[in-house]
C-alpha cells in the first residue's frame, strides 16, 4: 500500500483516556498516562491509537459534551502534554487519530450560549431550533437516545431545541453553512496539529429533516439494539428523519476535500441507522468521502456464524468502493469477552484470542478496544457507583457503559492495580486483578502474548491486511474463509464453541501456519478438526 494509505488494513487501539493511566493522582487518567504507556502500546504491534474525547467538557457524557474544541480538559492535560503526545508516538511509528463529536456540543459552548439568547443574534441559527405545537408539547415524536424526547424547552427563545443524546448536548444546525464552516475549522485546528486522522462520532446525525416530519412507529417484532437496549423507546421508531439525511453526503466530501489537503491522514466515520451497512457504503463511496467506517454491527449480542457470515458478507456486496473497519468492543458496548461468551464467568482465555484472531483475519481495518488484549469481561459496577448517566436512567435492564471503562489493570501489587494512587474515578474490576498487564507478560500463553504473537504474525501477512474474502458455507458453530491477494490463497477457519468442531474440506496441498502457538486445528484426509474456540491458518 502506498504510505498515505497506512490505514488500509491498520490495526487501530482505542484508548479510552480517563480510564488508561493515571500520572498526576486524581483518579483520572490523562495524557501523560498515554505517553507513560506508549512502549507498551507499541509491544502490541498497532499502527495507531484513537483517543476518545479530551477536549474541555462538564463532561455530562464524559467529554461527549464538549464545550471548546481548540483545547484540552485540565483533568487530562493541556496542549503541550497533547503535542508531546503526538512527538512521542511518531517517534514509535504510532499514529494518533482522535476523536471529533460534530453533530452536536456542550450546553456550556460558546456557541449555545449565545444562540439561546435569542431569535436574532449572530448564531441564532446555529443549533435546531422549533417553536411548539399550539398546546405547547414538543415540535415531533423524535426521542433521545438516552431516554425521553429529544426536545428540550428554552424559555429565553421561547423554543425547543433538538438534542439526540443528552438534554446538555444541543444538536448543531448543519444546514447553515456558517455552522459547517466553523465545524470544519474546528477540525483543521488538529490536522495542523500533526494528528493523523479522526473517528467521527455520530457522523450520520449530523443534518435533521427541515420539515421536522415524525418518526414512525416500528414493529415490536423489528425493534433492534444498535448502541441501545431494545427495550428503550427509541427503539421503537423508525429513525426515518432525525439523522442519516441525504444531505450529510454532501458534508462527508467537504471533510474528505479537507483531509486531503494533509497527505497521509484518515477518516472514520461511526454509523449507527436504520440500515448502517448501506450507510457505511454511502458514506465511504466514490473516493470522496469518508475513508472508512465501521457500525455496531458486530458490536451486538448476536454470536454465530451465521450472524457473523452474512452481516460481513453484506457489507462486501453493499460496500463496492469504501474500506470496511471492524471491532468487537468500544466504550460504548458491553465487552466481548462477556457479551459473547461461552463458557460462563469472565471470559475465556482461549475464546478471547480466537477472537482476536478472527477479527484481524476480516478484510479490512480492526479497531482493538483497551484491555481486549487481555481478555478483560464486563466488570461489575453497582448501582452506587455508577457515572454513566445513561446507565442511571434505564437501570436495571441496561447497566450503562460504566462495566467495559473500568480502569486498565497494570500490575497485581501495584495501587488499584497499578492504575492510580488515588481513587479511581470508577472502582477496579475485581475479575481483573489476576488479569494484570504484569502476570500476563511473564505467562507465555497468556491472552497478552497471545495477542502480540498473532500482531506479528499478522503484521507481514498482506494477504490479510488487503486481500479479498470469500465466505465458506459452514455448520455452527465453525466460521471459515479464504482471503486472497496477487495469485496467494489462505484458509482461515475458526471455532466459535467450546467443544471440538470440524469441517470437511479437500485441501491438496498447503501449508499450515504452525508458528503460531494458538494454531490448534488439525487437517487430515478432507477433514479439518477444531478444537474448542480453534483456530487454522493454511496457504493454499
Amino acid at each position: 500500500m502506498a504510505n498515505n494509505e497506512w490505514w488500509k488494513g491498520a490495526v487501530i487501539y482505542q484508548v479510552y483516556p480517563r480510564s488508561f493511566q493515571d500520572t498526576n493522582g486524581d483518579g483520572i487518567g490523562d495524557l501523560q498516562g498515554i505517553i507513560k504507556r506508549l512502549d507498551y502500546i507499541k509491544s502490541l504491534g498497532v499502527d495507531a491509537i484513537w483517543i476518545s474525547p479530551f477536549f474541555k467538557s462538564p463532561m455530562k457524557d464524559f467529554g461527549y459534551d464538549i464545550s471548546d474544541y481548540r483545547d484540552i480538559d485540565p483533568m487530562f492535560g493541556d496542549l503541550e502534554d497533547f503535542d508531546t503526545l503526538i512527538e512521542q508516538a511518531h517517534a514509535r511509528d504510532i499514529k494518533i487519530v482522535i476523536d471529533q463529536v460534530l453533530s452536536h456540543t456542550s450546553d456550556q459552548h460558546q456557541w449555545f450560549l449565545e444562540s439561546r439568547e435569542s431569535k436574532d443574534n449572530d448564531r441564532s441559527d446555529w443549533y435546531v431550533w422549533a417553536d411548539s405545537k399550539p398546546d405547547g408539547t414538543q415540535p415531533n415524536n423524535w426521542l433521545s437516545i438516552f431516554g425521553g424526547p429529544a426536545w428540550q424547552w428554552e424559555p429565553r427563545r421561547g423554543q425547543y431545541y433538538l438534542h439526540n443524546f443528552l438534554t446538555e448536548q444541543p444538536d448543531l444546525n448543519f444546514h447553515n453553512p456558517e455552522v459547517r464552516a466553523a465545524v470544519l475549522a474546528n477540525v483543521e485546528f488538529w490536522l495542523a496539529k500533526g494528528v493523523d486522522g479522526f473517528r467521527l462520532d455520530a457522523i450520520n446525525f449530523c443534518y435533521h429533516d427541515k420539515q421536522l416530519r415524525d418518526n414512525p412507529a416500528k414493529p415490536k417484532e423489528l425493534r433492534q439494539g444498535r448502541g441501545f437496549s431494545e427495550d428503550n423507546p427509541y427503539a421503537f421508531q423508525y429513525h426515518y428523519y432525525n439523522n442519516t439525511q441525504p444531505e450529510n453526503l454532501a458534508f462527508m466530501e467537504e471533510i474528505r476535500t479537507l483531509l486531503d489537503r494533509y497527505p497521509g491522514t484518515v477518516s472514520l466515520g461511526e454509523i449507527s441507522s436504520e440500515d448502517s451497512l448501506q450507510t457505511m457504503a454511502e458514506y465511504t463511496s466514490d473516493g470522496n468521502k469518508l475513508h472508512m467506517g465501521y457500525s455496531f454491527e458486530l458490536l451486538t449480542n448476536d454470536y454465530s456464524a451465521k450472524y457473523i457470515r452474512e452481516t460481513v458478507s453484506r457489507l462486501e456486496e453493499v460496500m463496492t468502493e469504501g474500506w470496511p473497519c471492524w471491532a468487537f468492543s468500544n466504550h460504548d458496548v458491553e465487552r466481548v469477552a462477556s457479551r459473547w461468551d461461552q463458557s460462563g464467568g469472565n471470559g475465556q482465555p482461549l475464546q478471547a484470542s480466537m477472537l482476536t484472531s478472527l477479527l484481524g483475519s476480516l478484510r479490512g481495518s480492526i479497531c482493538m478496544y483497551q484491555g481486549e488484549e487481555l481478555g478483560l469481561g464486563e466488570a461489575d459496577v453497582a448501582f452506587e457507583d455508577l457515572q454513566d448517566p445513561y446507565g442511571k436512567t434505564f437501570w436495571p435492564n441496561f447497566k450503562g457503559r460504566d462495566g467495559c471503562r473500568t480502569p486498565m489493570p497494570w500490575t497485581a501489587d501495584g495501587d488499584h492495580l497499578g492504575f492510580s494512587k488515588a481513587k479511581p474515578w470508577l472502582p477496579m474490576g475485581e475479575q481483573h486483578a489476576s488479569l494484570t498487564v504484569d502476570q500476563q507478560a511473564s505467562k507465555p500463553t497468556s491472552v497478552l502474548n497471545r495477542y502480540r504473537e498473532f500482531m506479528a504474525w499478522r503484521a507481514d501477512k498482506s494477504i490479510l491486511k488487503y486481500g479479498n474474502i470469500e465466505f465458506i458455507d459452514t455448520a455452527e458453530p465453525v466460521l471459515a474463509f479464504y482471503r486472497t491477494f496477487e495469485g496467494e490463497t489462505m484458509l482461515c477457519a475458526f471455532n466459535l464453541g467450546a467443544v471440538e468442531a470440524s469441517m470437511d474440506i479437500d485441501l491438496a496441498s498447503m501449508f499450515e501456519h504452525k508458528e503460531l502457538s494458538h494454531h490448534t486445528g488439525e487437517y487430515s484426509s478432507g477433514e479439518l478438526r477444531l478444537p474448542g474456540f480453534g483456530c487454522f491458518f493454511a496457504t493454499i
